[in-house]
């Protein structure tokens, strides 16, 4: 048994209010999750909303990750070793942005069994879409 997740992001201005959204999917059941935060970055919305989406999860878990964010998906399966290895550092001998989030997510990929996805944003697929809205949703409310 797998749970498929989707994750988006959404921000206005960068930084700015965001939102993000997550759509969990196992068994023929369906959870959507959502949330915002007055003064962030796009970024930090996209990991937040992986990160919120595997605490959901009750127990170690098997899980398809989808996420529309090269950013994410590219920190979390190729860039993290290395910035750990250097001490929080970019190859660039720079801090890396957003470690709280990556330390978070980092620790929840060894609870559960991650596999990281991309998808095309905004090109019809179902849950992509559906966790943009949630997303754009909780953007608006939280604004507002």
């Amino acid at each position: 048994m797998r749970v498929r997740i989707h994750t988006d992001g959404a921000c206005s201005g960068n930084p700015g209010p965001g939102g993000w959204g997550a759509v969990m999917a196992c068994n023929g059941r369906t959870r959507e999750l959502s949330g915002a935060h007055p003064d962030t970055t796009n970024n930090r919305m996209e990991l937040t909303a992986a990160i919120r989406a595997l605490e959901a999860l009750t127990r170690p878990s098997a899980v398809d990750l989808y996420t529309d964010s090269t950013y994410l998906r590219d920190g979390i399966t190729r860039w993290l070793p290395g910035w750990k290895a250097r001490g929080w550092r970019t190859a660039s001998k720079a801090p890396v942005k957003n470690r709280d989030l990556w330390e978070a997510l980092d620790a929840l990929g060894k609870r559960h069994d991650v596999a990281w996805h991309w998808v095309r944003g905004h090109t019809g697929d179902p849950g992509n879409e559906r966790a943009d809205a949630l997303a754009r949703e909780a953007l608006k409310a939280g604004a507002g």
